[in-house]
Formats: structure tokens, sequence, C-alpha cells
């Protein structure tokens, strides 16, 4: 299979470089700039992304290019255009004007990645450096109104495979003609564009039809996306040999439990479902700390995964539903990240369990895992599902948790998910939820006096939920909601709707 290797110097936009090129056919890879390419003859070029990093500072992230250049075409992309420069014997410094945001491009040269520009066009830039000298071996190709070297191409002769070399970011939407320079590379590349989810789930099939075997695997189902195209793809490869666990935490939607292990029967899946509701509420009983409710609801998961998992015999393989962002963030070339909150994993399980891992969806994007959804039938009731946190509601209940706390905000979020599915918004926003506040206000029904609960309406939109923006739902919209949550489940009178952005705020509360 044909790919793009993108090297990552810590730009925010990396991901979008990869999603690009798949929008495009091609499959693309990211790994860290320092770690060693594996060359082969899958790899048809290579992309050296942004950074926030200036090549001029004492620790400058560098890589020897002369292992890179020449062997297959290479694109270099704000940071990455910029070491090109630097490393060839240009010249880079301070921009006496900054450009971040948009910018005006003019095409000097119809040639390379330009070709099918028009001569003006809109680009997204973010850099405080410039190139203020090309090497000798390169060629203008585009300026800004700003900077003098806004893009440029190895001369005719100078290398086996072609250079190219932009300061501004083409994977951003802002940039206009974006994808057309990326068609342009990946023509230059030689590239088929024959990469689609369809390609994906074929080989991906007879990929764990050939590293399984015979062998049993277990996978715990979450009634989410990624879990259930796992399985799916699991159950197309090898069957009944595959055993789900869907477990009830007692932190679900209301009714989701049983909907779920409904939907999973109909698809044929081997699933087990375990209801551990008492585990679980008991252990968060006096538990008010978001970070100790995530910690001990993750606790008692692997012990209740791990308790009935004993229970199936001749597991060999632990099967997980983790995707390409998990990848990548793991490996960030940053290293370890600020810990912003804990997730639900199953961390520790394959250790504990003596199994080896497999995980069918961990190249995909999360639009890309819907697609193979689609491929393998997945019911679009679960392919359209919003996601939803692995801590459940325990962390849409600010402050302890109680039995009756979670049949409100079960009996609110039912309320206000229903009117988005009928107004037919459920599937023009990201996420949606209900979430009970730990305090209470007064107010009144009719000649008598409340004290009641408040719960806050969440509703965002994001491609990746990295950012989020509020969702704008009509205000006869959120009426119809708060009037139904305030006269339908005693213990509510008052409603109040998000308009946080994140960042700063997350998308979840706790």
């Amino acid at each position: 299979m044909e790919k793009i290797l993108i090297l990552d110097f810590g730009s925010q936009y990396t991901q979008l470089i990869a999603r690009r090129l798949r929008e495009l056919c091609v499959y693309s890879e990211i790994q860290p700039y320092n770690k060693e390419v594996a060359w082969s003859d899958d790899i048809k070029a290579v992309i050296l992304s942004g950074s926030p990093f200036s090549v001029n500072d004492a620790n400058a992230l560098e890589i020897d290019l002369h292992k890179i250049v020449g062997r297959v075409p290479v694109l270099g992309i704000c940071y990455g255009a910029q070491y090109l420069s630097k490393f060839y014997g240009g010249e880079v410094g301070k921009s006496t004007k900054r450009e971040y945001g948009k910018a005006n491009l003019l095409v000097n040269n119809d040639v390379g990645l330009m070709k099918g520009f028009p001569r003006e066009s809109q680009v997204w830039m973010s850099h405080a450096d410039t190139i203020k000298r090309l090497p000798e071996q390169f060629e203008l190709m585009c300026v800004t109104e700003d900077i003098p070297i806004a893009g440029f191409i190895s001369k005719s002769g100078e290398f086996d495979k072609p250079v190219f070399a932009v300061q501004f970011h083409p994977e951003v939407v802002h940039s206009k003609y974006g994808n057309q320079l990326f068609s342009n590379f990946l023509d230059a590349a030689g590239c088929k564009c024959d990469w689609s989810p369809d390609t994906f789930v074929s080989s991906t099939i007879q990929n764990l039809k050939d590293t399984i075997g015979d062998d049993s695997v277990l996978l715990g189902l979450s009634g989410g996306v990624d879990s259930t195209v796992a399985a799916s793809l699991l159950h197309e490869a090898i069957g009944s040999n595959l055993y789900c666990l869907f477990l009830n935490n007692g932190l679900l939607r209301q009714d989701e439990y049983s909907e779920v292990i409904d939907s999973y029967k109909k698809m044929n899946l081997n699933v087990i479902g375990v209801d551990a509701t008492e585990e679980f509420l008991s252990e968060l009983d006096g538990i008010s700390d978001p970070e100790k409710k995530r910690k001990t609801i993750g606790r008692v998961f692997i012990e209740v995964f791990e308790r009935e998992a004993k229970k199936i015999p001749n597991i060999k393989w632990l099967g997980q539903g983790t995707i390409y962002p998990d990848v990548i963030e793991s490996v960030s070339v940053h290293g370890p990240s600020v810990t912003i909150k804990s997730h639900h994993n199953v961390g520790g399980l394959p250790e504990k369990l003596n199994l080896k891992i497999v995980e069918p969806l961990r190249m995909l994007f999360k639009d890309e895992v819907r697609k193979a959804g689609k491929v393998v039938n997945v019911p679009n009731e679960i392919l359209k599902r919003h996601p939803f946190p692995g801590p459940g509601l325990a962390i849409r209940i600010l402050g302890e948790l109680s039995r009756d706390k979670i049949s409100l905000v079960q009996k609110a979020d039912k309320i206000y998910i229903d009117h988005l599915k009928k107004s037919g918004w459920y599937d023009k926003v990201w996420q949606a939820g209900a979430i009970l506040l730990p305090v209470k206000s007064v107010g009144v029904m009719g000649d008598e006096r409340t004290y009641e609960f408040t719960i806050a309406l969440r509703c965002v939109n994001s491609t990746d939920g990295m950012t989020a923006e509020w969702s704008n739902l009509p205000h006869e919209l959120l009426a119809k909601i708060s009037n139904d949550i305030i006269n339908q489940v005693k213990g509510i009178n008052r409603v109040v709707y998000d308009i946080s952005t994140k960042p700063p705020a997350t998308i979840e509360w706790e």
C-alpha cells in the first residue's frame, strides 16, 4: 500500500496534513521527526511538518536531510520549509513583520505545487521567522504581500527527486487551494490515489485473519462507534471466536444498556452483558473529586472486566478500539503533556490477563472509522451516535453521586436528546448532554415555593473533539426542552445553556 510519511516537528496542524492526504485517497502516516525512517517501496514521499520552534534556536529540532532528500519527493511546510532552506545554506531570520492568519499569495511560477493556482489566492500563515535568502539549489515559486519567499522548488537536476517548500499552511482550510497543492505533490510522487475505506476494510480483515488465525479475541464494547466498528471488523475476520463484554456501570443514559445489548445481538455479535451497577456505585459513594471519580471508575472497570474475562476459556488476544489520534498523541515530540484529566481505559489489562493486543482501527481518524463502519454494515443508530464519555454520567453530575441524581440526569438527558432527534438537530451537532449542577435555587410552581437542582445543557460542534464551538440551537427549541425538563422531571426547576468554547472550557464539565 502506497503511503506518504509525515515527519512531525510538533505543529498543531500535523494531523490536518494526514487528513488532507487521506481525503485525496492516499494513505498517510505520522511519525516523530527523530524516529529513524524504516524505508520501504511503499513510501512514495515525505512531508516535513511545521513546528512551534525556530530553526535558529539552540534546541532546534534537526534531522539529516541527506538521508531523505533525493530518495523520494519531499515537501517542507513552514518550519519544514525553513529547515530545508537553512540546511542547504539559505538564510532564515526573524520577520520584520510577523504573519499570522490570512495572507494573499501571489504565484510567480505556475509550476510544481502551484499548478492550477490563480494568480492570487488566500493562504494561512503562522510564523515569526522567514526565509530571507534561498539556497542556490532552489528557485522561487510564490510570494505574499509581506514576505519575498513564500514557496520554492528545487532546480531541475539538483536532486534525484524534487523538493518543494511553502511557508504557509496548505493543510488549514483557510488556505483556499490547499487541496490543489497536495494533489500536485501527490502527482509529483506518482501516487495512484486508490486508498479508500473499502480497501482499508478488505485489507484489515485479511490481516486480522492472518494474524489471529484460530485464536479467540476478547473485546470490551462501550456502545460507541469505535469499539463497535472494531468488533465488526473482528467478527468479519474470526466470527464466533470473538467474545464481547458490555459492562453496565450504572452511569449510562436511560435504557441504554438494554437498547445497546439488543443492537449488538441484531448484529450477530457474540456479546455478554454484565450489570455491575452496584459495584461501581458503591465504590463511588462519597467521592466528589473529578479525578478520583475517573480513577475509581477505571479501577473498578478493570476489576470487573478481569473477573468476567477469566470465565471465558482460551482467550489469547485483547481487542481495543484505539484510533489514530490516540496513537499520535502517545508519541508526541513534546514529551509528556500536562494532565488535564485522566481517561477511562483498559490500562494494565493486557499484562494482567497475559493477552496480546489487536487494534483494528489504530490507523484511522474518527470520520474514517464511521466510513469503515458503513462498509461493514454497522447500523446508523450506532454510527451516528454522539461521543459519550467513558466515565458516563459520573462526570455530568458535579460533586457527589447518588442514585437520585443519576435518575434526574437520565430523565433530563433523554428529554434533551429526544428533542434534538425530533427537530433534526441531533445529526447536525457533534455532542450533546445534560449536566446536573451541585447547587439548588429557588423557584415557584403554582403557588408553591421550590428549592431544586439546576440542569445545564451542553451542545457543541467539532471535527475531532480537540477544539469545539457551542452549537447555536434555536431559542424556540431550547424553550421547549427547558419547559419539558422542568415540567416532567421533579427535582429540577431551572435549565441553563452552556455557551463556552473549547478552549478555554472543555466539552465535559469534569
